[in-house]
């Protein structure tokens, strides 16, 4: 996927999860942020940060706060951007081949999930989650507590209870990772949900991505640890 109109900056802080400050050419910018994780270890005072600019003249900020450099690798935490990345990458045949439908977010029972896809007989539930969390090439999920993620997992044990295909895809919002694990330090019952979910039927996939300043691209397949 590709942004537009795009600006660097400094960041200078979050007074709260939906807002950024940022320093655009020393114009100090109030920007939104697309992603209402923890990103603590992203957000750091002088960050070099990517800003989309927004086309819509009547909206409160300027700037949406899309990527950030950690070091020396460039991270899109862009919390909007996984789905599309992942129905991109299905859509051309990397989780299955041929793929014959594939659509966005579809209802089943009490949920929507993420992605629908189908190929010939097959009928496939995806749920996405994206992946900004990392320590030595090793990257996790979640970065923060989400039930919301823990209930989407056990709602797709039930799909493959009824017949359904059902994956987890973490799209890992960088490149330069060796290792997806759960992160069981901050959220356990959801990597518990995982473990559950695959003796259960349930498929994990991990791939990384090529991230710019500018654009979202999945890449190749990352190992996991569960």
């Amino acid at each position: 996927m590709k942004y537009n109109k795009m600006v660097e900056g400094r960041f200078i802080e979050r007074p709260n999860r939906f807002i950024a400050m940022v320093d655009v050419n020393g114009v100090i910018e109030k920007c939104h942020v697309k992603n209402t994780g923890r990103c603590r270890e992203l957000l750091v005072p002088d960050a070099r940060v990517f800003l989309e600019e927004s086309g819509n003249p009547d909206r409160k900020t300027r700037y949406s706060l899309i990527a950030v450099y950690k070091g020396d690798m460039l991270v899109n935490m862009d919390s909007q951007a996984p789905n599309a990345v992942a129905a991109e990458w299905v859509a051309a045949g990397n989780l299955f081949s041929p793929v014959t439908k594939v659509k966005r977010e579809v209802k089943f029972g009490n949920s929507r999930f993420d992605i629908y896809a189908e190929s010939n007989e097959r009928k496939c539930f995806i749920e996405v989650k994206g992946v900004t969390l990392e320590h030595d090439g090793v990257a996790s999920f979640p970065d923060a507590p989400t039930e919301r993620g823990v209930k989407h997992i056990y709602e797709l044990c039930e799909a493959v209870k009824e017949g359904y295909e059902a994956y987890i895809i973490f799209v890992i919002q960088m490149k330069g990772m060796h290792l997806f694990v759960p992160n069981d330090v901050t959220h356990k019952a959801l990597g518990d949900a995982l473990r559950y979910a695959v003796e259960h039927g349930v498929h994990v996939v991990a791939v990384d991505c090529k991230a710019t300043q500018d654009s979202l691209e999945a890449d190749e397949l990352v190992d996991i640890k569960l």
